[in-house]
């Protein structure tokens, strides 16, 4: 368990810049680029060079979105910041845990919509699943445990 004063403020630090890319992504669908800069800035509190390689978490975001399309830079510079703060092993866990949410989500929304005989949305914003899934690695990786 970390409950050190850098993991305390690195976490809280992560935490309201997430928040802030989430809100951002839902209201206008983009993230700014200084919300993805601070985040990626706030991987420096407790540096490791390792977690550099963190960045590579964007490889298959960015992938799909030039094989398929229908994805934003934003929600790809959004991980790669966040693989800064919390490595690539952890960034990869926040990749999978924020898409498996969205899939959840989304399947849970078309048997919804299907029963109220609504027409499904196509697209939706990316920042909050990612958000969640960074949130629930950073504690794996032994950040903030209240």
């Amino acid at each position: 368990m970390r409950a050190d004063l850098p993991f305390l403020f690195q976490g809280g630090m992560f935490f309201t810049l997430l928040f802030l890319a989430s809100v951002f992504d839902i209201r206008k669908r983009t993230i700014p680029d200084t919300v993805c800069l601070l985040i990626a800035l706030t991987g420096l509190i407790s540096f490791e060079p390792v977690k550099l390689f963190g960045i590579l978490t964007a490889i298959p975001l960015l992938l799909a979105a030039l094989l398929w399309g229908g994805m934003g830079g934003g929600d790809i510079k959004l991980t790669a910041a966040s693989g800064i703060v919390l490595s690539l092993q952890r960034g990869l866990a926040a990749m999978v845990i924020g898409l498996t949410a969205l899939l959840l989500f989304y399947l849970i929304y078309s048997i919804v919509q299907k029963l109220r005989k609504r027409k499904r949305q196509k697209a939706f914003p990316l920042a909050p699943f990612l958000s969640v899934g960074c949130i629930a690695a950073y504690f794996l990786n032994g950040g903030i445990i209240l």
